[in-house]
């Protein structure tokens, strides 16, 4: 099993066990980064990301907001199913324009005029979420905006985690579905895929109790706008 892959697996894993996402977010750029492709990423990280989202949702699903996902499943995935098969022979790069989008949400809470921007923008939801659906098709970046969108609803932190956590496993669920029609070469074995599946579960389940467990509503969402912050300024310094 290679270690890179490894290392990459149990950080990304310990971020989306706490927000929801961040296996795809932050390990797409970190393998592309470490010289895997773009295809071969997707290979190695959509099951783990779709076994932490369904370990996620098993306790908290009645905090999910239904409607908000089904406008997701709606607007969203379809766009994802068609970018993802044009991104197999074009590379788009636009991670410093969604970094600095999600530097300024993370500042809602502090900037009186910012809240009242992101309220506007958000106010357009079905152009969002087609937008959000171009993005990750392209990019696998389209997390980023999911959080950022969920966090201008200002939910507690269960309902924050469990809606973005029930998108963000579509979004896998509907690429790897995709993926069954493009051919590609794996680069790693379906044991080691197994073995790196049964390591983030673990890592999830300890990050569970020993972290998760132990934030309230206040830090979470202070928490989530600094992770926000944090996004922004990994996938700004990634572009450049």
């Amino acid at each position: 099993m290679p270690l890179d892959i490894l290392l990459t697996i149990v950080a990304t894993t310990v971020i989306q066990s706490i927000f929801g996402v961040g296996v795809l977010l932050f390990g797409t750029p970190l393998l592309l980064l470490l010289g895997y492709q773009f295809i071969n990423a997707l290979e190695i990280l959509l099951p783990i990301s779709i076994a932490i989202n369904l370990l996620q949702l098993i306790k908290h699903h009645y905090f999910i907001d239904i409607n908000f996902v089904k406008n997701v499943l709606k607007y969203s995935i379809p766009f994802i199913v068609v970018f993802l098969f044009i991104v197999t022979s074009v590379r788009i790069n636009i991670g410093a324009l969604i970094g600095v989008f999600l530097i300024f949400v993370a500042l809602k809470d502090a900037v009186g005029a910012v809240n009242k921007i992101i309220k506007k923008l958000v106010s357009y939801e079905r152009t969002y979420l087609i937008s959000m659906g171009i993005v990750h098709g392209l990019t696998n970046l389209g997390g980023s905006l999911l959080t950022a969108m969920v966090h201008s609803k200002q939910y507690e932190k269960n309902p924050t985690r469990s809606t973005v956590a029930v998108c963000y496993g579509m979004f896998a669920v509907f690429q790897i579905l995709t993926l069954f029609f493009v051919k590609h070469q794996y680069v790693i074995s379906y044991a080691d895929n197994v073995s790196l599946l049964q390591i983030a579960v673990v890592v999830f389940l300890l990050t569970e109790e020993m972290l998760y467990k132990n934030i309230d509503n206040e830090k979470y969402a202070k928490i989530f706008a600094a992770f926000l912050g944090i996004s922004g300024a990994v996938l700004i310094w990634k572009s450049l």
